[in-house]
């Protein structure tokens, strides 16, 4: 029983904002863990081949590149998705951005580009490939979801990125209302609330000793999170492990939220 608990063995899996970050992290744990195949997407063309290049060495790894903040972006990925497969098992709504800026100076347009990426497109992929992730699924196998939230949802401040709390706050309870939505379907629908880990958006911060030191106080654990982190709990969630859960936000800050 515990051999194959976080076995992927023949999962087809897409990762948006797959490139790096913790949709790379995600990524690889599902290859490492066996599944058949990993799509990501990226905005950046030669960011997202060149991802998918490096995460071949642990198994089949297919970049789709794109803007999946656009109607057309999102097309394009459901077409290509249509063309390779006749079904997927697992889909990872990790692409998102943020927008900072002072209460009084807020534009519009920083408003609306982070709630396109992050609440109208993952709604809008999931209904594209809603029949893909059903085709295969049944109740001894069911397809997973997993929403990439925030801790920033969670908590009160949002230090200048007033769109993206929001936005966050969101994507979590789209979670549950997708989650009871699909569950006839044999559909899992969860979200992981992420608080400080390493990437390339957060670089700024632990480059800078002082910052980084002061960040640390807020978490309990007084560390950010690694890849293994994230990389376990996209397993769980993914695999036979996370067979009974669905519907929840599972906060994975080193206990930033007791605190804040």
């Amino acid at each position: 029983m515990i051999e194959n608990l976080f076995s992927m063995k023949d999962k087809i899996c897409i990762v948006t904002g797959g490139s790096r970050g913790l949709g790379a992290f995600i990524a690889q744990a599902y290859l490492e863990a066996g599944a058949k195949r990993v799509y990501i997407t990226a905005r950046k063309a030669e960011s997202c081949h060149a991802a998918a290049e490096e995460l071949s060495k642990f198994g089949e790894c297919i970049a789709i590149p794109g803007d999946v903040a656009t109607t057309e972006g999102l097309t394009a990925l459901v077409q290509a998705i249509n063309e390779k497969e006749s079904h997927i098992d697992v889909l990872v709504n990790n692409a998102g951005t943020g927008w900072g800026a002072s209460f009084d100076e807020y534009p519009e347009h920083g408003w609306d580009k982070v709630m396109d990426l992050n609440v109208k497109s993952p709604f809008f992929l999931i209904q594209a490939l809603a029949p893909l992730l059903r085709k295969n699924s049944n109740p001894q196998n069911c397809s997973r979801i997993i929403n990439i939230g925030s801790v920033a949802a969670i908590c009160g401040n949002s230090l200048d990125n007033f769109s993206y709390s929001a936005s966050k706050a969101a994507i979590h309870q789209l979670t549950r209302n997708l989650a009871h939505e699909l569950a006839p379907d044999h559909i899992l629908v969860n979200a992981i609330a992420p608080g400080r880990f390493y990437s390339s958006l957060t670089q700024h911060i632990s480059d800078d000793k002082e910052v980084f030191e002061e960040e640390l106080k807020a978490i309990p654990l007084k560390r950010w999170g690694e890849a293994t982190d994230i990389a376990g709990v996209a397993l769980m969630l993914s695999s036979q492990a996370g067979s009974f859960i669905t519907g929840e936000i599972i906060t994975l800050d080193g206990g930033t939220t007791l605190i804040n």
